[in-house]
């Protein structure tokens, strides 16, 4: 297995973390008859010789041995080593092999799928190994790596009808289906045997798997019942005798230790519905019917997973969920804590569309105190997620459980992010929030991690009696205070949210218009005292300035001031000429409402919206604002309402608040169609 790894001359090369002098060892401890020796070693391969997918010239140097390792019977769990090899030789993204992995001439990445092409030959006799999980790597590498595409099909086709192992079955049509999508002339026949495979008398698990594949690569062949069917196999499948996905593991302290923790307990069936769900894409009203049949599965397990799937769908397409959201509040009830806690960490992050989980959120929020705050290792605590969730979607009950957690010992971080979720209904916790904020010391090390949450959360009640209190904090805290600027910067923004009302703090905000807080100080000076000519040369200046981020604010502030901000527009005509995008567009919308309409900004205001679907919100808000005068621009509202896709799912950005977002962008679309632009 490793005949001359000792003459290679490994010190000369790179990984990720430096010299490749210890790739050696990690090599010898993929062989290991110690079950965590090999656990360690693969997760240093991953970690620093192919390092989140690059390649280097110690991972090139690796494949020979690697293929030596897979092919020898006495050595376990080479399964995770064909996929290994897989991984090494699949089309990289990055700039081949890192600052120091990179050679001259052709780059790494060619390099490593060479090597792998050249070894192929190795998987066929992989396909037929006494270890299933080697059987189940082999067959994507057979036809990911070996370039006799007629070969491949046949030894696939051989292998369907002697296999026995459903798991190895699976993975098998899997690869059937990779096939049919890499080689378009004998696509035909893979989907034959796909079509042939999703109907009985084979069993549930290959069956889903062969209707998964031709969602991607034959819609036409599945059947007219799909989501009944695949609900009946879901059950089936649910019934019989489950093994486990890796028996008798480890509990190693790596990454791919903690990754194999995270994963679902079933995580074929998982990896089976993941697979149908994603060829289905925008067959909205299938996936909701097929969610729903999953939803109310016996099985607990199932409707975990299909818990976490539903995510994926509400993230990327708009549609009607009331029902779905409800389905997965019935799961807080659950007595498996897993399955409890993957529907709340789903609906915490769908704010006001979680609305038909209310009930359901309620009750355990009452029946479980102890949820109601999170306390983590490192950090402040912040708000537990099944009080976060009733509160974001703008359940009064939230509120007398949040006046408990105000009267407790800590306050949460997060607070005021989610006090203004709740609107109106929140201001009986008024009085405790400042009593809260009134005990916070001006010059203590933790002032501002006290004091932001509270603060926060006041300016989003507009309850001006904290006025002289958020003074208090902003004369007292001292100046060798390490965080004087920041806390500072916040007491200015919660004045200026306090408006007319705050007019006790207008000869402070006027003193700070000659400090580094000016640009902050001259904005809220605006919104509480109305005063043009007392801001507008503090917001040219910065305006016109070389600060980015004063630059940013005080464009933000003109664009509050309207008409008034008239001296501004040759500059802002400057930057929508000249600025960055996101400048461009922050620009573009100060001038559609100091001018009152957008006019020649217009054009400016489109290419941005589709260059960059992130600026959409800000710029929806804006016509919204403007009245009958947005009504040029009423066709990007109009579009933009009729899309089923997500806005940020179109750019590929992902992440927890992606649908909050586009439900803001979505209902700032109709408040300017309602309010004048569609006119």
């Amino acid at each position: 297995m490793f005949t001359g790894i000792d003459g290679v001359d490994w010190a000369s090369m790179r990984h990720a973390y430096g010299s490749a002098e210890d790739v050696p060892g990690l090599l010898r401890g993929l062989a290991s008859t110690d079950p965590a020796e090999r656990e360690t070693a693969l997760d240093g391969m991953y970690g620093a010789v192919h390092h989140q997918g690059d390649v280097y010239d110690s991972t090139l140097a690796c494949v020979p041995f690697l293929f030596a390792l897979a092919g020898r019977e006495e050595v376990r769990d080479r399964g995770g080593i064909v996929e290994l090899l897989v991984s090494i030789g699949g089309e990289g993204d990055g700039d081949g092999g890192g600052e120091e992995g990179a050679d001259d001439g052709e780059d790494n990445y060619g390099k490593a799928r060479a090597a792998v092409r050249a070894g192929a030959e190795a998987f066929v006799g992989l396909t037929a190994d006494p270890d299933a999980g080697v059987r189940r790597a082999a067959p994507e590498a057979l036809v990911r790596f070996l370039d006799a595409p007629r070969r491949v099909l046949e030894l696939l086709r051989e292998r369907l009808t002697v296999e026995r192992d459903d798991q190895v079955l699976t993975a098998l049509i899997g690869s059937l289906g990779l096939f049919a999508r890499r080689h378009p002339a004998l696509a035909a026949e893979a989907v034959d045997l796909l079509t042939a495979q999703s109907a009985p008398p084979y069993g549930p698990g290959p069956r889903l798997a062969a209707l998964g594949q031709l969602a991607g690569c034959a819609p036409d062949r599945l059947p007219a019942d799909l989501v009944d069917t695949v609900v009946e196999l879901l059950r089936d499948r649910s019934r019989r005798p489950c093994r486990p996905d890796e028996p008798d593991r480890p509990d190693t302290n790596t990454l791919v230790g903690r990754l194999r923790r995270l994963r679902p307990s079933d995580e074929e069936g998982s990896q089976l519905l993941r697979t149908l769900h994603a060829a289905l894409g925008g067959r909205v009203t299938d996936r909701i019917a097929l969610l729903r049949g999953q939803l109310t599965s016996p099985d607990p397990t199932d409707r975990c997973n299909a818990v976490w799937m539903s995510t994926g769908l509400m993230r990327e397409w708009r549609a009607d969920y009331t029902e779905c959201v409800a389905l997965i509040g019935t799961q807080l009830h659950a007595e498996e804590d897993r399955l409890r806690e993957a529907a709340v960490s789903v609906l915490v992050d769908l704010f006001e569309l979680a609305v038909p989980a209310a009930d359901d959120l309620h009750a355990l929020v009452e029946s479980r105190p102890d949820l109601w705050i999170r306390r983590w290792e490192h950090g402040s605590p912040t708000l537990g997620d099944p009080l976060k969730a009733l509160a974001r979607c703008g359940d009064r009950r939230a509120v007398p459980v949040l006046a408990q957690v105000l009267a407790g010992a800590v306050v949460p971080d997060d607070l005021g992010q989610v006090i203004p979720c709740l609107g109106p209904a929140a201001a009986p916790l008024a009085p405790a929030l400042l009593h809260r904020f009134g005990g916070v010391p001006v010059d203590a090390p933790d002032t501002y991690d006290r004091a932001a949450s509270l603060m926060s959360a006041l300016a989003g009640l507009r309850d001006a009696r904290a006025v002289p209190e958020v003074l208090r904090l902003l004369r007292g805290v001292p100046e060798s205070s390490r965080l004087r600027d920041t806390i500072v910067e916040a007491c200015v923004h919660a004045l200026g949210a306090f408006g007319p009302a705050a007019g006790e703090a207008v000869p402070v905000l006027r003193g700070l218009l000659d400090t580094e807080q000016a640009v902050a100080a001259a904005g809220a000076l605006w919104s509480v005292e109305g005063d043009a000519a007392a801001v507008l040369p503090v917001l040219l200046r910065a305006v016109a300035g070389e600060d980015g981020y004063r630059r940013r604010r005080a464009i933000e502030a003109l664009e509050q001031l309207g008409p008034p901000a008239r001296p501004a527009l040759p500059e802002l005509r400057r930057i929508v000429d000249s600025g960055s995008l996101w400048e461009r567009m922050w620009a573009a919308c100060a001038l559609c409402r100091i001018t009152e309409g957008p006019g020649p900004v217009l054009p400016v205001l489109r290419s941005t919206w589709t260059e960059e679907p992130d600026t959409r919100t800000t710029i929806a808000a804006c016509l919204a604002a403007m009245g009958p005068a947005a009504a040029p621009a009423r066709d990007l509202l109009e579009t933009e309402l009729a899309s089923p896709r997500r806005h940020l799912a179109q750019s590929g950005e992902y992440g927890s608040y992606e649908i909050h977002s586009d439900e803001r962008l979505l209902r700032a679309c109709r408040e300017g169609l309602v309010g004048g632009a569609g006119a």
